[in-house]
C-alpha cells in the first residue's frame, strides 16, 4: 500500500497531472484556510439564533445555514484527510509554513458551531437523544483544540522560521481555537444533566484558560510589532481583524460560563464559587467588550486605509465574518444580562454589517472557485516549481 501511494504522489507531481486530474490537483492543494469559512458561516447562523428581534423566516435561514455549513466542514474534513493520504509528502511542508499551518487551528474553530446547532437546531426535534452526540462532538473538538494549541506553537518554537516584521494576527489562530472550545461547552451546558453540565463548565474553565492569556501576549506582541513595522501587507490586511477574536471569544466565555455555573453547582459545595463566577463573567465580559472595542475601531480603520492601496479578495477574508460575529454574539449577551438598550442597538448594527460582509465574501468565494484561482497551497509553490 505505501509503494503503492509513493508511486501516486511521484506521479502527481508530474508535469501535465493537474491538466489530467484537476479535481485531484485541488485535493493536492487543498489548504486548512478553507475551514475559515465554515467558521464565518458558523456564526452568522448563530447570530441570527440570538438576535433579540425576530423576523419572518430567521429561524429557516439560520436552519438552512447550518445544514449548508456542516456539509462544507465535513466537505473540507475529507479532501485534507484525501491530501494528506494521497500525498503525503506535501503535510510536512504545510506544518512547516509559517502561515498556512497556524490555519489548522480552524479546523476545530470551524466544528464548534456545528455543535452549537446541535442544541439549537436538532434537540428541539429530537429531543435529549441528541445529547450524546453532541457530547462526542465536543469532546472531539476540545481534544483537537488543545492538540492545535500546542502542536502547532511547538513546531513554530523549533522548525519555522519566522522574522519579527512579518508576525500577523494569524499566530493567533491555533491559540483561539480551546476558547472557542470553552463557549461551546457553557451552549451544552444548559442542555445537559446536571453531572455533565458541571464537567462541562469546568472544562471551559480550562480551555479558556489555555488560551486567553496566550493570546493577550500574542496581541501584546503584536501592538508593539504594529507600531515598529506598521501595517502587514495588504495580501495579509484581513489578518488585522482577528484580533478581534480572542477578545470577543474570552469575554463571551466568561459571561456564558458564568451564568451558567449558579444552576449547575446549586447545592454543592461550589454554589458560592458559582455565584461568584457569575459577577465575574458579566464584570469581565464587560472589561473584554470594551478592549475589543479599540480594537474594532482600528480594524475598521486599517480597512480603510487598505481599501485606499487596493485590497485583492483571497481566502483570507474570511477573517471578517468569525471575529465580528463572535464580537457581535458577546454585545447581544451582554444586553440580556445588563438590559442595557445601547448593547441591543449596537448588536442589531454590528449583525447588519455581519450579514454584508458575509454575503461579499462569500460570494467573492464562488466567484473565485468557479474560475479556479484559489486551489494554490503557498507552502507547494516550490515543490510545484521543481
Amino acid at each position: 500500500m505505501n509503494t503503492q501511494t509513493n508511486a501516486f504522489s511521484t506521479a502527481a507531481a508530474a508535469p501535465g497531472f493537474a491538466a489530467a486530474h484537476p479535481f485531484l490537483d485541488k485535493i493536492r492543494n487543498f489548504t486548512p484556510n478553507w475551514f475559515a469559512s465554515t467558521m464565518g458561516t458558523g456564526i452568522v447562523f448563530l447570530v441570527l439564533a440570538s438576535l433579540p428581534v425576530h423576523f419572518q423566516g430567521q429561524h429557516a435561514l439560520a436552519l438552512t445555514l447550518w445544514v449548508a455549513d456542516i456539509v462544507l466542514w465535513f466537505t473540507f474534513a475529507l479532501m485534507f484527510l484525501a491530501r494528506w493520504v494521497l500525498f503525503p509528502e506535501t503535510m510536512r511542508p504545510m506544518l512547516h509554513h509559517p502561515v498556512q499551518s497556524m490555519f489548522l487551528g480552524t479546523i476545530p474553530m470551524g466544528l464548534a458551531p456545528l455543535i452549537n446547532g446541535i442544541a439549537l437546531f436538532a434537540e428541539p426535534h429530537f429531543g435529549a437523544s441528541v445529547h450524546s452526540l453532541a457530547l462526542g462532538l465536543w469532546a472531539f473538538d476540545a481534544v483537537l483544540s488543545i492538540a492545535v494549541a500546542i502542536g502547532v506553537p511547538y513546531v513554530m518554537f523549533t522548525e519555522q522560521s519566522h522574522a519579527f516584521e512579518r508576525v500577523t494576527a494569524v499566530l493567533l489562530l491555533p491559540i483561539v481555537a480551546p476558547e472557542v472550545a470553552a463557549t461551546t461547552a457553557s451552549t451544552l451546558a444548559s442542555h445537559m444533566p446536571v453531572e455533565t453540565a458541571r464537567f462541562l463548565i469546568g472544562s471551559g474553565y480550562v480551555l479558556w484558560a489555555l488560551s486567553v492569556p496566550l493570546a493577550f501576549s500574542v496581541l501584546t506582541m503584536l501592538f508593539f510589532r504594529l507600531v515598529i513595522h506598521k501595517l502587514p501587507h495588504r495580501d495579509l490586511g484581513a489578518s488585522t481583524w482577528l484580533t478581534l477574536g480572542p477578545i470577543g471569544t474570552g469575554a463571551l466565555g466568561l459571561l456564558t460560563l458564568g451564568q451558567n455555573a449558579p444552576a449547575a453547582f446549586a447545592g454543592t459545595a461550589l454554589e458560592s464559587v458559582a455565584t461568584v463566577a457569575r459577577d465575574l463573567g458579566v464584570i469581565g465580559g464587560l472589561m473584554l467588550w470594551g478592549v475589543g472595542l479599540w480594537w474594532l475601531a482600528m480594524a475598521v480603520l486599517f480597512v480603510l486605509r487598505y481599501r485606499r492601496e487596493g485590497f485583492p479578495f483571497n481566502l483570507g477574508w474570511w477573517a471578517f465574518t468569525f471575529p465580528l460575529g463572535v464580537f457581535t454574539i458577546v454585545t447581544f449577551t451582554l444586553y440580556r444580562v445588563t438590559h442595557f438598550s445601547a448593547f441591543e442597538f449596537m448588536g442589531l448594527g454590528l449583525a447588519a454589517a455581519l450579514g454584508v460582509l458575509w454575503v461579499v465574501v462569500a460570494s467573492k468565494t464562488i466567484r473565485d472557485v468557479t474560475l479556479g484561482k484559489v486551489f494554490v497551497a503557498p507552502c507547494l509553490l516550490k515543490m510545484n516549481a521543481a
